[in-house]
């Protein structure tokens, strides 16, 4: 069982910057994929970024390349977005969630999700 706790969103001006912070309880395995999606009024969860939480690998969305940066610290548990450069079409409910394969079934988690708003 894994528990997911973001935090770090809140409003900001256009051009202005944002850390998020995912903490996880319970066990994240190397081979976990770990992400960040969002979530607008009216539209779908779209991923945002994610990592692989082993070797580190990341990928974004296009609408974020440059901007955003996802990070992780596997001693601490804790998955990050620092988000820089941020557009009012960047303003949704933030979630972090995982991905994980334990015993040949697959096991998906969670947050509650952190409301990010950018003014334009």
């Amino acid at each position: 069982q894994v528990q997911l706790v973001e935090s770090g969103g809140g409003l900001v001006q256009a051009g202005g910057s944002l850390r998020l912070t995912c903490a996880a309880s319970g066990r994240i395995f190397s081979s976990s994929f770990m992400g960040w999606f969002r979530q607008a009024p009216g539209a779908e969860r779209d991923f945002v970024a994610g990592i692989r939480w082993g070797v580190g690998n990341t990928y974004y969305a296009d609408s974020v390349k440059g901007r955003f940066t996802v990070s992780r610290d596997t001693a601490k548990n804790t998955m990050y977005l620092y988000m820089s450069s941020l557009k009012p079409e960047d303003t949704a409910v933030y979630y972090c969630g995982v991905d994980q394969l334990v015993a040949g079934s697959r096991y998906n988690y969670w947050g509650q999700g952190t409301q990010v708003t950018v003014s334009s």
